[in-house]
């Protein structure tokens, strides 16, 4: 692509994967995060749940002055705590909400663009049941979101037997979720990443081109799925180019060049995709990122 990047998206970083100290909420959070708005090739900050008062709004300072566009990721509130938003037992499915909710306040509090969360784990035998749960908990949310300004609710969509084990999940169920969502929350839509392409046993063209119409955020990243008894096995995030993984330029270049097809990337709107990169044992994580801006540097001249 002759043109720049920028016309056609706003590059980011999940601050949370790449220095994943700070994804329980505590941590180095302002130390890491500055090096982020530091750095004018992101236009986007992801954050996720900052349990310290005076250090949000010690972030929410650096995002202001940095004129850095902020987006609110609340895997981790449900991740690092076991809690699942499509649980068939109403109490862990209420805990589940209450989290999240209280993390679209959070967002609302730093700014945030877009929210995104993940479905839950599932029984088979009550899968259908479980797909209803996440229904409606998804409805409630946003209209909870809608109801206090104009936040947008992404779900992103994971791996369904492999390692997170969510419900959405493969193209087939993310596009009637999505379909059934958009019906009557207009402020919904799905987030999809390169990083799970492999895990969900799909290509770019299978597992985009049919969800097409609800993509609203995109993420960049690998994964390694070969044999799990290699490193990184599973949703892990390594590095572009980690031994036995699956992504590289070459699939970014696919990947980015179906996305631009599908009308995802476009100069009117330039939506958000961020590198979901998260150091491995004693890497850097410093040099995760560079790694990553690399990739994407070298991808975009062939898209």
């Amino acid at each position: 692509m002759n043109e720049s990047m920028r016309r056609y998206m706003k590059v980011g970083l999940i601050h949370f994967m790449a220095y994943p100290a700070v994804g329980k909420g505590e941590g180095p959070i302002e130390e890491t995060f500055k090096k982020i708005a530091l750095d004018d090739y992101f236009e986007v900050a992801e954050i996720t749940w900052i349990k310290d008062p005076q250090t949000r709004k010690n972030v929410k300072k650096i995002i202001d002055t940095a004129h850095l566009t902020v987006t609110y990721g609340a895997q981790p509130r449900l991740l690092t705590t076991g809690l699942n938003i499509n649980d068939l037992d109403e109490a862990g499915r209420q805990r589940a909400l209450a989290t999240l909710k209280e993390g679209i306040d959070e967002a609302y509090e730093m700014g945030a663009t877009a929210f995104a969360f993940l479905s839950g784990k599932y029984p088979e035998d009550r899968k259908e049941e479980a797909y209803q749960a996440l229904v409606k908990s998804t409805r409630e949310l946003c209209d909870y979101a809608k109801a206090k300004g104009s936040l947008n609710i992404a779900l992103e969509v994971f791996d369904y037997d492999v390692d997170k084990k969510s419900l959405i999940g493969p193209v087939a169920l993310a596009k009637r979720f999505a379909e059934e969502m958009r019906a009557s929350c207009e402020n919904f839509g799905l987030m999809v990443d390169l990083s799970h392409l492999p895990l969900l046993h799909e290509t770019p063209e299978e597992s985009l081109i049919p969800i097409k119409d609800y993509i609203i955020h995109a993420h960049m990243g690998n994964c390694v799925v070969k044999d799990p008894a290699l490193p990184a096995y599973g949703d892990a995030h390594p590095r572009f180019g980690f031994p036995n993984g699956e992504n590289d330029v070459e699939e970014l270049v696919a990947y980015l060049r179906v996305l631009l097809s599908i009308g995802f990337l476009n100069k009117e709107t330039r939506p958000v995709v961020s590198f979901e990169v998260k150091p491995f044992e004693d890497e850097d994580p410093d040099l995760v990122v560079a790694n990553a801006k690399r990739v994407l540097n070298l991808a975009w001249d062939r898209v």
